[in-house]
């Protein structure tokens, strides 16, 4: 019978609540280093992309408007899309450059071309 009291006193040390958490901490600290921290990263580059555009920019929006920049406000961008055709945009809509976006495209395409089936 005593030994039943023994195991009943050791079954909950004092420090077990913190240790329990640890692990719970760890994983939140991986999820921010893996996700959080480069998505706002990535978000600041693209809120400092939209604020530096300028005139004459070749860039693509959220669409699939390839267009140049003929007009800017704060918030709406004019693109011309074709001789004498211009298009308004939000700025939120404009997702990089022509030149980034199509070199994208193109090492994407080269990548996946290579296995398919050829």
């Amino acid at each position: 019978m005593t030994s039943i009291a023994y195991a009943a006193n050791g079954a909950a040390p004092g420090g077990g609540g913190i240790v329990s958490f640890i692990p719970l901490i760890l994983i939140f600290v991986i999820f921010y280093f893996l996700l959080i921290r480069p998505q706002q990263k990535k978000a600041k580059e693209q809120q400092a992309y939209l604020s530096n555009l300028k005139k004459g920019d070749g860039v693509v929006t959220s669409g699939g408007l390839h267009g140049e920049i003929t007009g800017l406000t704060d918030t709406v961008v004019t693109l011309e899309i074709a001789d004498n055709l211009r298009v308004k945009v939000s700025r939120q809509h404009i997702l990089g450059s022509k030149a980034a976006i199509t070199a994208d495209n193109e090492s994407t395409a080269s990548g996946k071309g290579g296995g398919k089936g050829n």
